[in-house]
């Protein structure tokens, strides 16, 4: 599973944020916050289900439902749930935003850059619209519109680390692996920076890929098991010692 996650990584960006590590909070494309901190409860979400569908226009209802239905897993359900908010609340800043978000974890790119595009022209000024834009760009192949975005959300959220983690990885899936690095490794040193560990992990890929593994697991382990640093760094070389490697990496999976 962590061959499938360390190519992902550079397929994805920000969706895809290194082996054995959680998905939430580095991305800016993180899951829906309604304040609810507890899993997931089959009996909550059934209890907020009927509720919300006899009042379907409520938007907090709605996004609390969707919220539970994420934490089960059930993610088709969720995106159902927000495309239905969106069609009582059309200009809702807000909720175009957390839906577009989901999409682009979902992996819809086109759907996800409609629907952000709406919250970006309805005159958003959430960084996490913009960023979330890049990603899907970058889903896309289209780098260099999607560094435009980072961009701009970083006007709106200066060295927010979330946003140059993309900006960074934007690079290294386009193969300019140098200014990958760079912008990693000045984010990794920032404030913010030092406390993401998928940040480092995402530094130690870049280095990594660079051929440069003694300085990569230096990077990696001061997050993950040696283990797990000496797998991921196994697989590195393997993959860097075959012909054709940007390609296998870049290549995106089945599905």
């Amino acid at each position: 599973m962590r061959r499938i996650s360390l190519a992902a990584l550079l397929v994805t960006s920000a969706l895809a944020l290194g082996a054995c590590q959680k998905k939430d909070g580095l991305d800016g494309v993180d899951p829906l916050t309604t304040g609810s901190t507890s899993p997931g409860s089959l009996k909550e979400t059934a209890k907020l289900g009927g509720r919300w569908q006899s009042d379907p226009k409520n938007l907090q209802l709605g996004l609390a439902y969707a919220d539970q239905l994420k934490k089960l897993g059930q993610n088709d359900q969720q995106l159902q749930v927000l495309g239905t908010l969106t069609q009582y609340h059309p200009n809702d800043q807000k909720l175009l935003t957390v839906y577009g978000r989901e999409l682009v974890q979902a992996g819809q790119a086109d759907q996800a850059q409609t629907v952000l595009s709406k919250a970006i022209e309805a005159g958003s000024s959430d960084w996490k619209a913009y960023s979330a834009m890049g990603s899907t760009l970058d889903q896309q192949g289209k780098y260099v519109p999607a560094r435009d975005y980072y961009q701009r959300a970083l006007k709106l959220s200066p060295g927010n680390a979330a946003v140059l983690n993309n900006l960074g990885m934007s690079y290294a899936l386009e193969g300019n692996l140098k200014q990958a690095e760079t912008v990693l490794k000045d984010a990794s040193a920032s404030p913010a920076g030092q406390k993401e560990p998928r940040l480092r992990q995402n530094l130690a890929l870049v280095v990594g890929l660079q051929g440069r593994f003694e300085e990569a697991r230096q990077i990696a382990s001061a997050d993950l098991p040696a283990d797990q640093v000496e797998e991921n760094m196994a697989y590195l070389q393997k993959m860097l010692a075959q012909p054709n490697t940007w390609q296998q990496l870049t290549d995106k999976p089945a599905g």
